[in-house]
């Protein structure tokens, strides 16, 4: 049998503010952006943001791209410095997204970010994008509109295809005009680096701010979240945990929790994946400040989001890199 897919709908007054209603309630929402179409969600709503990993069959919680209708509201959420300004001037809007420093109080869901202290930034060009951010008045989290491994999607009926009835709506405003995403360029660092080619050349963000870092290796870009110890809280973790030590926090999962312990967390009582990806960073970080000596892990069955989270959770736990005394 045929799935469903989401209602196709042209781009007026009245869809843009369903739109926007839709992901204030947590749901999915397919928009056009000058490079692909976006599967948008509420990027402050850990549970709306677990639904896009959900949808895509994401395989691990790599960063998403935070779209933002214009760079007052990205300097809301990130530090820029004067590089990221000169770029800021030159190419947003457009195809140009900027890794920096998140604010304190940044209130973009750490799942987001990966957990990361940095978040992915861009102002699209496209006026529906727009339209929506500005109705929508939040942080739009939206990687491309397709299941994670496929095609990138360039028309509402790739993203029908693709992701059938996972979203609310689509907005279909045609082909998108770049049909490549965006550039990614990581300033969160003294050298700037590109992390992804995209819709704007090397070239052109050379000639603004000087060499990048990483050119040589376009073709095979690195993700933030490759790394063997990613996201490691100070304190060490013990997965796949059935007891829990007076000395240690609980990270649960599940209805059947093993007592004791100096604080329990559980991310889904119910055993729900997406809560529990929804719950994972915040929680993370929450028994990090515990005053445990060591943080237990439950485990979580390697199936659906729980394989993300099962990722996150070993990269966490892996070996620390080594620091002089």
């Amino acid at each position: 049998m045929t799935r469903a897919t989401a209602a196709i709908l042209k781009p007026t007054e009245e869809t843009i503010a369903a739109a926007a209603a839709a992901l204030a309630a947590g749901k999915l929402v397919a928009f056009p952006t000058e490079t692909v179409y976006g599967l948008g969600a509420d990027a402050t709503d850990d549970r709306a943001v677990a639904a896009v990993f959900a949808a895509k069959d994401r395989p691990s919680f790599n960063p998403l791209i935070i779209h933002l209708a214009d760079q007052t509201a990205a300097e809301a959420l990130v530090e820029m410095d004067e590089r990221a300004r000169m770029l800021a001037k030159h190419f947003w809007p457009g195809p140009l997204t900027l890794v920096l420093p998140r604010r304190e109080g940044c209130p973009v869901s750490l799942l987001a970010s990966a957990g990361l202290d940095t978040l992915a930034v861009r102002v699209p060009r496209h006026p529906v994008a727009t339209r929506l951010l500005r109705a929508f008045g939040r942080p739009i989290a939206a990687p491309s509109a397709n299941p994670s491994g496929r095609l990138s999607p360039t028309t509402a009926a790739h993203v029908a295809e693709g992701l059938g009835d996972r979203v609310a709506m689509i907005l279909d405003d045609g082909p998108t005009a770049i049909g490549l995403e965006s550039t990614v360029i990581d300033l969160s660092r003294p050298e700037a680096r590109l992390l992804r080619p995209g819709g704007l050349t090397a070239e052109e963000i050379e000639a603004v701010i000087g060499p990048l870092a990483g050119v040589e290796a376009a073709a095979a870009p690195r993700s933030p979240g490759m790394l063997e110890s990613h996201y490691a809280p100070a304190l060490p973790l013990r997965l796949e945990a059935a007891s829990v030590a007076a000395d240690e926090a609980l990270l649960a999962f599940g209805p059947q929790v093993p007592p004791g312990g100096r604080k329990t967390l559980n991310l889904s009582p119910a055993g729900d994946l997406t809560q529990a990806a929804a719950n994972l960073f915040a929680f993370l970080r929450r028994l990090d400040a515990s005053g445990a000596r060591r943080i237990a892990v439950m485990g979580v069955p390697e199936q659906g989001l729980g394989r993300a989270i099962n990722d996150r959770l070993r990269r966490a736990a892996a070996p620390r890199p080594a620091f002089p005394a």
